[in-house]
This record gives C-alpha cells, structure tokens and sequence, in this order.
C-alpha cells in the first residue's frame, strides 16, 4: 500500500473516529428497503424527443408510482421510487443550488416527491460525491455537501444514493460521513445508501466496515449489475469469496447490496430471476427492482411478488445469510437464520445439463440434533412437516436454478440455539448451541 493509500486509510479513520456515536442512528432502514430504482433498466436515456415513454423524466417516475400502488407491490413492501443518474440540469443554479433539468421534469422534483408520497410511497434521488456524476450531471464536491443535503430534503427525498465518481480516496474519507451528518441536520428522515466501499474495493483494509455501519444506511460494495446471468454470478461469487468480511457488517439499519434485481428484463431465464430473488433473500439485500413495471411478464411478477420470500427478506433480525456448502457437483447451499429460530436454505445448482436431484440432511448442515421442522417450499408451496435432523432427503434443482426452503422449529432442540454471526475463514457455518 502506497503512501498516499495509507494516508487517505489514516484520515477516514481519524474523521471517522471524530463522529458522534449517533451518526446515523436515524431509526430507518431497519430491514433491508424494497423499491423501484431506474438505472439498469433506464440507464442515462434523456433523448424524451425520440423516446419519450423511455427517457428519464418525471412521467416515467409517475406511471412507476402508479404501478407500485396499483399492481399491489406497495402493499408487499416495495415502498420506495428511486431515481437515479441523469435527472438534473446540466449546471447548477444561479445560487449553486441542483435544480432538475426543466424540459424533462417540468413540475420539479418537489411535486414528484408529493405525487409519491401522496400515494403511500417514498421518493429516492441520486448525488454523486464528486465533481460530476457518473453520467457527467453536477456532482456534489465537499463545500456543496450541507447545501444539497438541504436541497433534498426541502424537496421532500426519503432516501439518497451518493455516487463516487471523479472523487478522489481522501474526499470520499471525508465526504460520505459529511453527508451522513448533514441529512441528519436537516431534521428529514433520509435513508442514506453509499457506493463508498465500492470505490475503495469494497475489502479491509481499505474499507472498514464498523466505520462504514456508523455512517449509512446501506452501502454498494461491488461492481455495478448488468443485464447477465454472468453479472449475477460474478456478483454472488465476490459476497460469497468475501462473506467472512461482508456478513457481520449487516444488520437492522446498515446493509450490504449486491446491487439491483434485473428480473423482469432481457438477461435472465425464469430459472435464473427465480436463482437471483432467493439468492439476494438469503443475502438479506436491499430488493430494489430495476424494470419496467409498465409491461413486466406475469412469471416475473409472480417471482418477486412472493409473499413467503418478502416475508424471509424482510425478517427483523436482520442477519445476512452465508454459502455454507459448496460441492463438487456444482450445487451450492446457503444458509439465513431467522427470528423465531426458524432459517431459510437456498439449493442452487450451478450446472448446465440437466436436473439435479441433491440428496442430503439437517445433521450434514449442522442443525441441532434434536429439533424437528415444519418445512415450506418457498416457490411452490409444498409443505414437509416433522422433518428431522438426521432425516436424509432430496431436493430436484433446475439448471441455474434453485429450491428455496423457509424451516420452522415444530420441536425446539433440548437447549436453545443460536446461530453464530461470525466464523473463521473456511471453517463452514456451524449452528452452536449456547
């Protein structure tokens, strides 16, 4: 590590250490937020001449709105309208304050933000920590951080996601836990979703997550999702490789996110966006939807409308899930406690050929040996009632596919069990009892 990497390290701790215990203790996000967010799908589309049912304005957040209540995805929990890059002018005011770009959201964010709210919703806005955003909009550099903040929040903004383009290590240092102060100043409950530990390589000793827990309400760790089942992979690959890190950083209030869900666009099978909601269930992420609610298919629909797997997501504990084994015939099993000593397993298969049938038992995922459980399948329904620890049973997994599993305790074990939050490196998942 270079001088100056050290010493941008130096200040993020320094500047971090100077913050009240309370930075962001602002009582939000206390399970992982649901909503609809615009980039992957929408990108930085701005041509409203030539594409005007497609193109970043405030018709296209409007019928999204309208979407969310009235094809039922505001009463599951998807409460939040998020725009993304690309929304405002090209310079700021005469005031220096951001002001959205006229031709494209006439009525001012503002109104939107009333629209929404009038109708049960929240509304998400996007900064960038920077000189300009990704997209090349006017960035928010350190002596704008209190103005925008107030900007924001005057308008009416229930969440911030703060980029990090064309800034440097030691301005994101100081710059991220800023904003987390002055959202706070402004009196507005403004939930807080950072890209800082994704600039920083998202790993210590770079990024330190306690810091980080202290300062936001979710962070990006990674690279940015694609329409791909590769990106999908690449992404769940990276949080397992590095879950030793990643998982005890969550909780109710700070999260990890692995970045949009793209079921309902162009990239994925039904067996993958199936593979994506259970995986990013179990990983306790943030279910940002990123499509286009206007004409999405009913299957994809019915996937992340799935009542059982909202209900897992959104469980209070709030404890992120782990890849607890990986086996030489592809098949991978993920693991999420669950308050009410209950737990959700995802079976994924990553092979290409055929159907897998996966024979295995509770004891072999280390489940206390005298528990006995009610199991329900959480795609199709189907219940097993009074499986046993040491019962060995089979699961048939889809290629790219998955079967998701919510286990309940009908016979609790002769002690209590809790699951611990962290392990050693490679040493797998193992239940103890305390």
């Amino acid at each position: 590590m270079g001088t100056a990497a050290l010493s941008g390290l130096a200040l993020a701790l320094a500047l971090a250490l100077a913050l009240p215990s309370a930075a962001l203790e602002n009582g939000l996000a206390l399970t992982p937020p649901m909503g609809w967010l615009a980039w992957e799908r929408f990108r930085c589309n701005v041509d409203c001449r030539a594409d005007p049912r497609n193109c970043i304005s405030e018709t296209l957040f409007f019928e999204m709105a309208d979407r969310l209540v009235e094809d039922g995805w505001r009463e599951l929990g998807y409460e939040y309208i998020n725009i993304d890059d690309c929304w405002s002018a090209k310079q700021r005011d005469a005031m220096g304050r951001l002001v959205p770009d006229p031709e494209r959201f006439p009525s001012g964010i503002k109104a939107l933000a009333d629209y929404v709210h009038a109708r049960g919703l929240k509304l998400g806005i996007y900064g960038d920590l920077g000189t300009l955003t990704c997209g090349g909009y006017p960035g928010t550099t350190l002596d704008h951080v209190k103005q925008d903040a107030q900007r924001f929040a005057e308008w009416g903004v229930d969440m911030l996601k703060l980029d990090g383009c064309y800034s440097s290590g030691e301005e994101q240092a100081e710059g991220y836990p800023e904003m987390a102060r002055a959202l706070n100043a402004t009196g507005r409950p403004i939930v807080y979703s950072c890209s800082w530990p994704a600039y920083q390589g998202g790993l210590p000793p770079k990024v330190n997550y306690t810091i980080l827990a202290e300062v936001c309400n979710l962070w990006r760790n990674y690279d940015d999702i694609q329409d791909s089942w590769d990106s999908v992979l690449s992404i769940l690959d990276w949080f397992s490789a590095n879950q030793d890190v990643l998982q005890p950083a969550a909780g109710p209030g700070h999260w990890n996110d692995p970045d949009m869900l793209i079921i309902g666009n162009f990239g994925l099978s039904y067996e993958q966006s199936r593979s994506q909601m259970a995986l990013w269930t179990v990983m306790a992420a943030p279910l940002l939807m990123s499509t286009d609610l206007r004409t999405i298919s009913p299957s994809a629909k019915e996937i992340l409308q799935n009542r059982l797997m909202i209900q897992i997501n959104q469980d209070p504990l709030g404890i992120q899930g782990r890849r607890i084994v990986k086996e030489k015939t592809h098949i991978e099993v993920f693991l999420r406690p669950l308050s009410q000593a209950a737990s959700a397993l995802v079976f994924f298969s990553r092979r290409t050929d055929m159907p897998f049938r996966y024979t295995t038992s509770l004891a072999k995922l280390h489940f206390p040996e005298d528990a006995v459980y009610e199991v329900q399948d959480v795609y199709s329904g189907k219940i097993i009632s009074g499986l046993k620890t040491g019962d060995s049973f089979s699961v048939v997994i889809n290629p790219s596919g998955v079967v998701m599993w919510y286990l309940y305790p009908m016979v609790l074990p002769a002690q209590p069990w809790h699951l611990v939050r962290q392990q050693g490196p490679s040493e797998g998942f193992h239940p103890v009892l305390l």
